[in-house]
């Protein structure tokens, strides 16, 4: 079965505040920990992921090295092989000025 998690942003719960104000490794970790979270809802993990979509405000390669930060941080929480199939996609904005990264995953659980 396949499940999809919608946009996870750098918040620690659904309307609260963005974590690491202006800190993006801080909210790549945080996307990366919530969309653990939602497949553990639904009897998965952060392994059963297929493919990461991510949305990244302003991408430019400057923030590669946060972006593997951010991963690795979560990874470690998580205990999982972050490395997935990627798209990363350069937005001019996200839903929330605060916002900097959201993240999607499509899980294929058993």
């Amino acid at each position: 079965m396949a499940a999809g998690v919608p946009g996870r942003a750098g918040r620690p719960r659904r309307g609260g505040n963005p974590v690491g104000a202006g800190d993006f490794a801080a909210q790549v970790e945080q996307a990366y920990l919530n969309v653990g979270t939602a497949l553990a809802a639904v009897g998965g993990s952060f392994d059963d992921v297929a493919k990461l979509t991510i949305y990244v405000v302003d991408w430019g390669p400057d923030k590669y090295p946060l972006l593997g930060e951010g991963v690795a941080r979560a990874a470690a929480k998580l205990g999982v092989d972050p490395v997935k199939p990627i798209t990363l996609i350069g937005v001019a904005a996200l839903g929330e000025p605060d916002l900097l990264v959201e993240v999607e995953a499509t899980a294929v659980l058993d």
